[in-house]
């Protein structure tokens, strides 16, 4: 069990085994942009925020990347998600060590390296201002191909978010996205996971399932659009590995 040190934690889920990477041998999360692993500038990002605990989540691999974790940061705690049953039941395994703690979580994934720390700054001010249960970071795409959709009311608020798989033909054309990251109080996020239900089309217990339970509850659920599209770019296949070094290499040269 973690105790709180401040009103602002990190789960960060690096669990996934990235079989488009073609490398069963190796976690996605340790292949480099920039010369260092996708998950050392997650934590460095979320160690900039002044975030803590930093809870990871990992999976495939796991020894190699909690080894890399305990180089990097030796307070950093890890649990381990296996089997892998979508990304809500990845958040599910921090709640043993998060029992305690009663601020805000930010989840982040750990094959975005390019999220930069004043997006982090004002999604979280937002989620604050707003008295959101939950606030997501979200971009509009040209092609939003693969990713969930943000489906919003006609007020503008947030209704729902529906995986790519999930949505229907009129949801796939919607352009809004959901990049995965993510604050929630910390209370109403493991209380609605309890109700998480793997009614889709993997199985899986989704993440954004919570979502639709915060709205029936007539919860606050806040989004914020990324100026950025590029910043919340995940890694699923070499090629986007190339591009995000990249673009990593633009930025900082």
């Amino acid at each position: 069990m973690v105790k709180p040190t401040n009103n602002f934690a990190a789960i960060i889920m690096a669990a996934g085994q990235g079989k488009r990477m073609n490398n069963p041998d190796k976690a996605k999360v340790l292949y480099e942009v920039g010369n260092k692993p996708m998950i050392g500038h997650v934590v460095d990002l979320a160690q900039s925020a002044s975030a803590a605990p930093i809870v990871v989540i990992i999976g495939h691999q796991r020894e190699a990347v909690r080894e890399y974790l305990s180089h990097i940061n030796g307070d950093i705690v890890t649990c381990v998600q296996d089997p892998q049953l979508g990304t809500g039941h990845a958040i599910m395994q921090a709640e043993g060590v998060l029992t305690e703690y009663e601020g805000d979580i930010i989840v982040l994934s750990g094959d975005v390296p390019l999220l930069q720390k004043s997006t982090i700054d004002g999604l979280l001010e937002v989620h604050r201002e707003t008295n959101a249960s939950v606030t997501v970071l979200t971009a509009e795409l040209n092609d939003p191909t693969g990713y969930g959709r943000v489906v919003r009311r006609d007020d503008g608020s947030v209704e729902k978010i529906v995986e790519h798989r999930d949505a229907t033909e009129d949801e796939k054309r919607i352009r809004e996205i959901n990049s995965g990251i993510y604050v929630f109080i910390a209370q109403d996020l493991f209380r609605a996971l309890k109700k998480v239900q793997p009614d889709n089309a993997q199985s899986e217990y989704y993440l954004t399932d919570v979502f639709a339970i915060f709205r029936n509850e007539g919860s606050r659920i806040s989004a914020i659009v990324s100026k950025d599209t590029e910043e919340i770019s995940g890694v699923n296949t070499i090629d986007q590995l190339q591009m995000v070094d990249k673009r990593y290499l633009e930025r900082t040269t």
